[in-house]
């Protein structure tokens, strides 16, 4: 298996399956009119959020509306791409042959306010924490699909 796809934790997360990412049998997100911005961002790496030009709410998942203000004038973002873990949950028993245990997913609160889920790649899953600064990574599974996934941040050295 590829040093690199090992280093990378897309093993431990479950995402490459004998040294390929697994495409075929992996399921994958289907792209409508309304997310294809975010899935063409994703393709360039980059992360995008709408947020409405009436309250600047930042909104995820892609919506024809404001969930705060109802508002229809959403527009497309760049977003930091860092963030912090709400919650997560370590996947033991996979639910195709395309994954490979243990994994992890979790909820990511990003810095703009929506939470995504997720997987948590690049560190063992014991190292996942609640609270945890996690910094957006992407995966490209297919030509047209890119995962934007998070990987733990280094932590910041405390002053005496």
């Amino acid at each position: 298996m590829s040093e690199s796809l090992v280093s990378a934790g897309l093993v431990s997360a479950g995402l490459v399956s004998a040294g390929l990412v697994a495409q075929s049998e992996r399921p994958l997100p289907r792209p409508t009119v309304l997310s294809e911005p975010f899935w063409a961002a994703c393709r360039e790496r980059r992360l995008i959020l709408q947020q409405c030009a009436g309250c600047q709410t930042h909104v995820f998942i892609p919506r024809e509306f404001c969930p705060s203000c109802l508002g229809t004038d959403l527009r497309w973002v760049p977003s930091s791409g860092q963030g912090t873990i709400v919650t997560y949950t370590v996947v033991w028993r996979a639910q195709t042959p395309a994954f490979e245990v243990p994994y992890v997913v979790a909820v990511v609160r990003l810095d703009e306010g929506p939470e995504l889920v997720t997987n948590i790649i690049g560190s063992p899953p014991d190292a996942v924490r609640i609270g945890a600064a996690v910094q957006v990574e992407f995966l490209e599974l297919t030509p047209e699909i890119t995962l934007p996934c998070f990987a733990l941040m280094p932590r910041a050295e405390v002053a005496p």
